[in-house]
């Protein structure tokens, strides 16, 4: 076997241990009473679902053609639009001061929504763009993955949940020290399979193309949103993020891991993640923490809202 098929491998048996794994853990940290309140604001819901399944792909395709992105980028860039719902942008509300509870659990609707979706949407925007040779992706093969790897865990997860608290908090702890190593494993083995691919695009119009399109999602994931600050920043910073899993399985079963392809998306999810953060934190810079606002009312007894460590 060849170096570079090795890294293939290893990339694909690495990149279903952390989607099982961030899934499932989103299931544990998840309960139904939780889940169940922020559904009820289905005003909110139906907003962010439109912006994010909607509104999204179709910046991401706009960005696409606004910058003549070369065909691989091009396509890198529709499979980072339409697939929403990345853990980290928790991090990133958590960054802002805003409502976490909230943010979590939309960020998990639309990840389990856009599992179904993605697959469909990539291939009716590659199709109108008219790429090369008629580049479409194998919506039949690409659902039928993500079900079993992105869906069913998390359902799994969110059961053992509801039926046994305690044994989910524990496993869950098993299941954060997997997601980081396996996600920086993902990007290690991209890199290695894609570095050239990625210094090139350093001076493409890429990088530029990956700035405009978070900082574009987390204005109207801000202003296409209901409610007072700490829902509007939740709604906004959930959005740009990119839901890795599915775009990297998108590349590994429809592209073949084109190491060009495979390379720009790995470089625009960096983008989205240098951007994000900083402006999650200048979001925050003159807020209060709800937490410690919460703690200051209470004088000091009170235990962390349920699904606020939802990460």
């Amino acid at each position: 076997m060849e170096v570079q098929e090795l890294i293939g491998a290893l990339f694909n048996i690495t990149l279903v241990v952390m989607i099982v794994a961030t899934m499932v853990s989103a299931g544990f940290t998840t309960t139904f009473a939780g889940l169940g309140k922020v559904l009820s604001r289905v005003g909110l819901v139906l907003l962010v679902l439109g912006t994010g399944l909607i509104i999204r792909p179709l910046v991401g395709w706009g960005t696409a053609e606004l910058f003549s992105l070369s065909e691989p980028a091009y396509i890198a860039m529709v499979l980072i639009a339409v697939v929403p719902g990345a853990p980290l942008g928790v991090k990133f509300v958590m960054g802002a001061k805003a409502d976490v509870t909230t943010g979590a659990a939309l960020q998990v609707v639309l990840a389990v929504v856009a599992s179904f979706t993605f697959a469909p949407t990539a291939n009716f925007i590659l199709e109108t763009a008219n790429l090369g040779d008629g580049v479409s992706l194998p919506v039949g093969d690409l659902l039928m993955a993500i079900v079993f790897l992105q869906v069913l865990p998390f359902v799994v997860g969110l059961l053992i949940r509801h039926w046994n608290e305690k044994s989910a908090l524990e496993w869950n702890g098993f299941a954060g020290k997997v997601i980081g190593p396996s996600f920086m494993a993902v990007v290690v083995l991209a890199l290695l399979s894609s570095w050239r691919m990625i210094i090139d695009l350093l001076g493409d119009r890429v990088i530029v193309a990956g700035v405009v399109f978070t900082v574009v999602m987390i204005a109207i994931g801000y202003f296409a949103s209901i409610g007072d600050y700490r829902t509007r920043a939740a709604t906004a910073l959930i959005q740009p993020g990119t839901n890795a899993g599915p775009a990297f399985a998108a590349v590994a079963i429809a592209f073949g891991n084109d190491p060009a392809i495979l390379g720009a998306v790995t470089a625009i999810i960096f983008v989205q993640i240098v951007v994000a953060a900083p402006i999650g934190t200048w979001m925050g810079k003159d807020k209060q923490d709800p937490l410690a606002e919460a703690e200051e009312a209470t004088g000091g007894d009170i235990e962390m809202a349920e699904g606020s460590n939802n990460d």
